[in-house]
């Protein structure tokens, strides 16, 4: 027996384990339980990493960030809530796909914002908004049209730092100072449900730090 395949396979049960948890609490409207499964298929799906995509196991995170998120919030919206809810599933396939194909010579950055990042803007807005009383449908279509947004920034072009220290693009002072004010904001906002605001902002203030720092290096070449 292999025991070099135990640990990533079983990282992948555990991923498809948890997604499959969030969905069956999503379906049952236990939000929070729901998004706290999205956070652990986060884990488990960093855990199998690169050894996992080697024997080509592909991630069920997509699938249950999307149910999630519609059955949340974006199921008020009729027509418009479905289109995003589709929008997003069909973003992470390409995001999912492309990072497989670019695996070989995309290095020290990512291309377009990770899934599991884009999940847990997801899963961890829910699980604040849960915590705090909110209802989603206060914010009326500004809601499913960040959600749209955060579904194009997976498969955008924009690079994101993958903190592995093997090179990538420059990282900018004045993005990281931005993204720290827009964390603190965040973390503000959220005092009064503080475990979910953290998630929120620091999944939220990556996604922001790409398009900032992304900006700085387009108009830094141009000069």
């Amino acid at each position: 027996m292999n025991y070099r395949r135990i640990i990533p396979n079983l990282c992948t049960a555990s991923n498809l384990f948890f997604g499959m948890c969030s969905m069956l609490a999503t379906l049952h409207h236990d939000f929070f339980w729901g998004s706290v499964f999205i956070l652990l298929a986060l884990v488990a799906d960093g855990l199998d990493g690169r050894t996992a995509r080697f024997f080509g196991v592909a991630s069920e995170f997509g699938k249950e960030m999307d149910s999630l998120c519609y059955e949340f919030c974006l199921h008020a919206h009729g027509a418009l809530g479905a289109a995003v809810a589709i929008f997003f599933a069909l973003c992470g396939m390409w995001r999912l796909t492309r990072f497989n194909v670019n695996a070989s010579v995309v290095h020290g950055y990512f291309m377009g914002l990770a899934i599991p990042a884009g999940g847990n803007i997801v899963a961890m807005t829910t699980l604040l908004f849960t915590q705090l009383g909110v209802d989603p449908a206060v914010f009326g279509v500004s809601y499913p049209l960040l959600m749209a947004i955060v579904a194009y920034l997976m498969v955008s072009h924009l690079h994101y730092p993958n903190f592995k220290g093997d090179g990538g693009d420059k990282l900018y002072a004045a993005a990281k100072v931005l993204a720290a004010l827009m964390f603190l904001a965040i973390l503000y906002a959220g005092r009064a449900a503080l475990v979910p605001a953290v998630f929120v902002a620091i999944f939220s203030t990556y996604a922001a730090f790409g398009i900032v720092n992304s900006l700085f290096l387009l108009f830094c070449k141009k000069d």
